[in-house]
């Protein structure tokens, strides 16, 4: 079994003044791993890495030891875009970002798949494979494996239902490295139970008979202010929503997803998550016999 201390469990820090500060705020907040934003995540025009910036992050993550570092796409990018002109913004802004990944050394790059705007669902999936596949070079070029992020559904977003994304990576995984980042909110307001590990276990057998657990890579760690099924993402502390606690000490415990690295994107920023990584730390505790 992993120890306690070797389990992954960060969050989503901030990169302002450099991406190296995303590595010591992580650090600062007893994570062992981080996700950061290699850009502003509001803009499509970013700047290119300076060398010194490359530098002082590989310094500074052989300094803190951190591990499964996880990148966060632009929000801006759609890979299933029906418009022309937003989705070459997309791709290009994608690409960049792959750069980036590779400078950087990035485990994985987690986005979230697209949005059928116009279109039909099937179209806009069948566009996102496209989009993927036209990466292929630019991702062969490092190591980061792209991690598809489970939605909430909200809007015309897709990858709400898992077979959304088995669709995307039954098409995609003998060309490119991929797989899976759940997001406990998103599942949970798309209408997966997580509750209780009669409902989490049923989730991940779902889960398993669709996309299968090995291509399951990362979670976002999240409750939720909004019910299942309602489609609606808003995050909440943990045990502070209508997923509760319970839910997280199954994560932290069960064989399946304990070893699995975790990323809090729970509202309330770094005080927050010194107690939430604490917190997860005390649950992943096995049980006295």
């Amino acid at each position: 079994m992993v120890n306690n201390e070797e389990l992954l469990i960060g969050a989503h820090t901030s990169a302002a003044g450099g991406a190296y500060k995303a590595l010591l705020e992580g650090q600062s907040i007893g994570a062992t791993t981080i996700q950061l934003f290699t850009a502003n995540q509001r803009r499509w025009d970013s700047k290119a890495l300076a060398p010194h910036d490359i530098e002082m992050w590989h310094r500074t993550l052989l300094e803190t030891g951190l591990k499964q570092i996880m990148s966060h796409d632009s929000y801006l990018i759609n890979l299933g875009a029906p418009d022309a002109e937003n989705l070459h913004k997309s791709r290009k802004a994608f690409r960049e970002e792959i750069v980036r990944c590779h400078q950087l050394k990035i485990d994985f790059l987690n986005f979230h798949p697209g949005a059928a705007i116009k279109e039909a669902p099937e179209r806009c999936l069948d566009l996102i494979v496209e989009s993927l596949l036209e990466l292929e070079s630019e991702v062969a070029a490092g190591e980061t494996r792209l991690l598809l992020e489970a939605t909430a559904g909200q809007g015309s977003a897709l990858g709400w239902r898992f077979e959304h994304l088995d669709y995307i990576i039954s098409r995609v995984e003998n060309r490119i490295p991929i797989g899976v980042c759940i997001d406990t909110c998103h599942i949970f307001v798309a209408g997966y139970d997580i509750r209780s590990p009669k409902a989490w276990n049923a989730t991940l057998e779902e889960f398993d008979r669709v996309v299968g657990l090995p291509k399951l890579y990362a979670f976002h760690v999240n409750d939720s202010i909004k019910g299942l099924g309602s489609r609606v993402d808003r995050h909440r502390p943990l045990g502070e929503g209508l997923i509760g606690i319970e839910s997280f000490h199954f994560l932290m415990q069960d064989p399946r997803t304990r070893r699995i690295p975790k990323y809090l994107e729970t509202p309330g920023g770094i005080d927050l998550w010194k107690k939430e990584i604490k917190v997860l730390r005390e649950l992943a505790i096995p049980p006295q016999r």
